[in-house]
């Protein structure tokens, strides 16, 4: 190995400290969870659906970048009177195109499920955990269905009769350049998987992820997440030549060649220690390496600006950067890495790819590759002959952009090297429970973690409540409303059917709510809370809640044009920290719950309240009051006032599981200024996203009020108490004010 020059950069630079560096050293950390049977690894347990989904997907990419597609496709319909075995192997024949979808969909519905557990327990490390097991899985299967395809078309190929001997030798070709091209073929099956995980990532995780942990974790626990957005994560060591090519730079492999990774490492290091000093340790000089970013800060992107003092300083080092990868006999290979990325489609890999980059930079090795496209015959050395010349030709500015596209690119390599160094450490922590002995004792004893889709928890875990939340949608002035169409000559019961009920039943399955019963003016429904399912019944009401304002309003638009009165909601919400009981009529089951009285009260109007409200109430639809005293041993609601005209009210309770359910940050928005005089400096607005569905996400706005002390007579304030009411905003005018703060701070 030669010696590393160490040097000092001339003119401004001694006079100017080198730039400060950022740092990281990627790690996993699986916090707070238990190690299985054996005492060393976590037990782990996936989803069946998942799993036999990813074996077909999987099964399916290899024949597809194996082109076996062909020969595979006859155990779709296999002879009637055929083996056992092959009537057997027609269950696991190819998927149908459609099904890569299907499995996207399927661990999309998975890590999401995962991330529900995750913030049930209060732990994102078992979200962590799943992706390590999920990640082991697809990387075991990628060889094991390998062997499986390989021996599946051994097995296809010996059944062709005499009649089809010419299909079966050239099926037998494609065989044997299967097995030859195994490298190439599980690399291209990993990029298939990893691309399937950051769309996946992208579309519905990361967004998941913020709602219900916000930006960031405490113990940084976010700082996993990178390592699984490794282009290497489904690679067995990361030095495969076309990858690097590709995404990276492609690196020597030979001992002869003088780009290897580790040389170009040394190089590097000595770079920073005549910068920085001798006494810079390896660690340091690696948690530098980690940041791409670092290149572009050192050397610029190769035309730095001269006009500056900082541009001056990279030219400066730059220039260093480039003429210590020309002493050090690199330079050449560095141009030959990118130039030969446009070769590969053309030659390899019926030429290795070394060979072809080296051709770019020795005659002797330019010479061997040129006989043996000679040899070919269907391959011409024209574009071989055009990028040598491109390689001799590079000079002067030229270099040092290629210099710094290097250095960055070099680092971007390094860093995934190292996360996927820490990934595989994290992998050998998993043990994927197959042995149904191992798995029981595991589970016996807690130790099990079991990631499974939504059905499967059901079954898994049974259907314990462990709370429930109560809906209470009051219809106002029903009474008076129904007296009045009927007087019209119209239909109240219709009216109320179409209008409010019916839409109201289609929301239903969507939040996973159920009906408790109807009265003639209100709707009363309950989402149940079920150990295993996501902790987010809270959530879900809110949203129920802001979709049935909704509605109501747009209809109200509608039937006023036609003269008919409108509809006016209350909704009250209610958790309680219980199982609801029942008791039994017939068949029938009837919820018994304190929930229900509670909600009862938190949906309610009164009407001298509402007389003096409802024109200066704002953009807010819900208010209390407390007029007078509380007797000695008396119910404090006896002496609340409460306002709810087209707004939702719910009880402590449950605004403290929501802040639990969700990431609540305090809201500070200009709002119009028609705010009640009573509700003045007084209140707090919190805002969050609610994850619907896998790819919908609501936002709901949370009002924190104190109730304030009143004069009866005219409610006039005087004074405040320490108790606290909450609404989820409904009005548009809220809603709008937050949009526009967050386009502004864009």
């Amino acid at each position: 190995m030669p010696r590393i020059p160490i040097f000092r950069l001339g003119g401004s630079q001694n006079s100017s400290a080198p730039p400060k560096l950022a740092a990281s050293t990627p790690s996993i950390a699986l916090r707070g969870l238990l190690v299985g049977v054996d005492n060393l690894r976590h037990d782990v347990v996936l989803s069946n659906r998942v799993c036999e989904a990813a074996r077909a997907h999987i099964a399916k990419l290899l024949a597809r970048h194996g082109e076996l597609e062909g020969l595979l496709s006859t155990e779709i319909q296999p002879k009637q009177g055929g083996p056992s075995w092959l009537r057997k192997k027609t269950a696991q024949a190819l998927p149908r195109s459609g099904e890569a979808a299907d499995l996207k969909e399927l661990l999309a519905e998975l890590l999401v499920s995962t991330l529900n557990y995750a913030k049930k327990d209060g732990k994102l490390s078992l979200d962590v955990l799943a992706r390590l097991g999920i990640i082991k899985f697809l990387r075991a299967e990628m060889n094991s269905q390998f062997a499986q395809v390989l021996e599946r078309c051994r097995i296809l190929i010996k059944g062709y009769d005499g009649g089809r001997q010419e299909s079966a030798i050239q099926h037998r070709e494609r065989l044997a350049a299967f097995q030859v091209r195994k490298k190439i073929i599980l690399r291209k099956v990993g990029q298939d998987l990893f691309q399937t995980f950051r769309e996946i990532e992208k579309e519905t995780l990361g967004r998941t992820r913020r709602s219900l942990f916000g930006e960031e974790t405490d113990d940084g626990t976010y700082d996993n997440y990178p390592l699984f957005l490794n282009r290497l994560a489904f690679q067995e060591d990361g030095r495969d030549d076309y990858l690097c090519a590709e995404h990276y730079v492609m690196l020597g492999n030979w001992d002869r060649d003088p780009d290897r990774y580790g040389r170009l490492r040394e190089i590097f290091s000595g770079y920073l220690r005549s910068l920085y000093g001798e006494e810079i340790s390896g660690e340091t000089i690696d948690s530098w390496m980690n940041v791409p970013e670092n290149a572009v800060t050192l050397v610029g992107t190769g035309t730095p600006d001269e006009s500056t003092d900082d541009g001056m300083l990279q030219q400066d080092r730059l220039s260093a950067w480039v003429r210590l990868l020309e002493d050090e006999n690199v330079m050449e290979n560095v141009i030959a890495s990118y130039q030969v990325v446009p070769l590969l489609s053309e030659y390899a890999p019926r030429i290795n790819p070394q060979q072809l980059k080296n051709a770019l930079i020795d005659r002797t090795e330019c010479d061997r590759v040129e006989r043996m496209i000679q040899e070919y015959g269907k391959l011409s050395p024209t574009s071989l002959y055009a990028a040598v010349a491109k390689v001799a030709g590079c000079r002067g500015g030229e270099r040092g952009k290629i210099a710094a596209r290097f250095l960055q690119d070099f680092l971007r390599y390094h860093r995934d090297l190292r996360r996927l160094e820490v990934l595989n450490a994290a992998l050998d922590s998993i043990n994927l429970a197959g042995n149904e002995r191992v798995r029981a004792l595991s589970k016996v004893n807690g130790t099990l973690y079991e990631f499974l889709l939504p059905e499967e928890q059901q079954q898994s875990e049974g259907e314990r409540v462990l709370r429930h939340v109560i809906m209470k949608a009051d219809v106002r002035d029903s009474t008076r409303l129904t007296r009045t169409m009927m007087d019209k000559g119209l239909n109240p019961a219709s009216y109320f059917s179409l209008n409010f009920y019916d839409p109201v039943n289609k929301l239903l399955a969507k939040y996973g709510a159920q009906k408790v019963f109807l009265e003639g003016d209100a709707i009363i429904l309950a989402i149940l809370e079920r150990e295993g399912q996501a902790g987010l019944a809270v959530s879900r009401a809110c949203v129920l809640a802001r979709e049935m304002i909704e509605i109501v309003r747009g209809y109200n638009e509608l039937v006023q044009r036609s003269g008919m009165p409108p509809l006016e909601l209350g909704v009250g919400i209610t958790l309680q920290d219980s199982a609801p009981l029942y008791l039994m009529d017939g068949d029938h089951q009837i919820m018994i719950s304190e929930a229900l009285n509670e909600s009862d009260r938190l949906s309610s109007c009164n009407k001298k309240a509402r007389k003096v409200m409802e024109s200066k109430a704002g953009p807010f639809h819900v208010y209390a009051f407390q007029s007078g005293e509380m007797e000695p041993g008396g119910n404090p609601e006896d002496t609340i006032l409460s306002f709810n005209l087209g707004g939702i009210r719910m009880n402590q309770a449950a605004f403290e599981k929501l802040q639990q359910e969700i990431s609540l940050q305090p809201l500070a928005v200009k709002l119009p200024a028609a705010l009640a005089s009573s509700d003045k400096s007084e209140y707090k607005l919190f805002a969050g996203m609610v994850p619907v569905d896998r790819d919908i996400f609501r936002k709901v706005v949370v009002r924190q009020s104190r109730i304030p002390k009143i004069n009866a007579s005219d409610f006039s304030v005087k004074g405040w108490t320490d108790r606290c009411y909450y609404e989820v905003c409904t009005d548009p005018m809220i809603y709008a004010a937050l949009e526009k703060k967050k386009g502004a701070g864009r």
